[in-house]
């Protein structure tokens, strides 16, 4: 999918929403473990409730992983389904990988070509030719991480190497990669007062925010200094949508938390 796809969804939609599909069979609800596969049968019903709400679904392959082949053609099935049923989302698999040469390529081909995501994050620790292989795929994305939400970012990403903090060189390397118009980056909405910073490097640039609902970020701060003159955000929210329920009513509880942020998100556009 092209920036500009999405772009154009997200104003029809008045929405900036991605949503996490991270499936815990200890999570879902108990009557979904009869069928012969819930994961699959969980995201169905929780796609068909919220897609007009959202412009993005990502899940994270750690949850698919788990449970061995029949987790991956769990995730397999909600992917063909996505792109059967609703072309117009975003996909993004959470997949956070990052190698080097032909092994990056490999990863790449399986989530952009056998699985046909519209995007996969990647960490950059190893550097461009960890990830250039996937930046080369024409009309994907790739998310790479930059400053991400968890406790453990002060241990390293926030440390200042040559008087700059290292998410900053991060940022500033990644420019000048080739075919970097196709990156997007992670930043945490734990992290809001660092967006105005980010944002001078990478004005334009589509942001993945993990972090708001459970995690404890606030959507306003975020777009306060993170909304960019073409938005620029997706801001993803998982738990606080997918487990809204545990009973039979899951996916229109899902729906309604998601129809409360977007909108907040609707209102915040306007005010645009």
């Amino acid at each position: 999918m092209r920036t500009q796809e999405l772009i154009a969804q997200i104003k029809k939609k008045k929405s900036f929403l991605c949503i996490g599909l991270d499936v815990d069979l200890n999570k879902i609800p108990s009557h979904l473990l009869k069928e012969e596969d819930p994961i699959f049968e969980f995201n169905k019903a929780i796609i068909d409730a919220t897609h007009h709400l959202c412009v993005a679904y990502k899940p994270n392959t750690a949850f698919y992983e788990a449970y061995g082949i029949k987790g991956w053609q769990s995730l397999e099935k909600t992917i063909q389904y996505l792109n059967k049923n609703y072309p117009e989302i975003y996909t993004i698999a959470d997949a956070k990988r990052g190698d080097i040469g032909n092994t990056s390529t490999m990863y790449a081909k399986a989530f952009f070509e056998d699985l046909a995501f519209d995007s996969v994050t990647v960490a950059p620790y190893m550097g461009k030719d960890s990830v250039e292989p996937f930046l080369a795929f024409e009309n994907k994305h790739t998310i790479m991480l930059a400053l991400t939400s968890n406790e453990g970012a002060f241990d390293f990403q926030t440390k200042k190497v040559d008087g700059k903090e290292l998410y900053k060189h991060v940022l500033e390397t990644s420019k000048g990669w080739e075919n970097s118009k196709n990156l997007m980056y992670v930043v945490g909405a734990t992290k809001a007062e660092y967006f105005k910073e980010i944002r001078k490097i990478v004005p334009t640039s589509f942001l993945l925010v993990p972090g708001v609902g459970a995690q404890g970020g606030n959507l306003q701060d975020v777009c306060k200094y993170g909304l960019s003159e073409n938005i620029g955000l997706l801001i993803n929210s998982s738990r606080g949508i997918i487990y809204a329920s545990n009973n039979t009513d899951f996916a229109v509880k899902a729906a309604l938390k998601a129809e409360q942020l977007q909108k907040e998100m609707s209102a915040i556009l306007t005010e645009m």
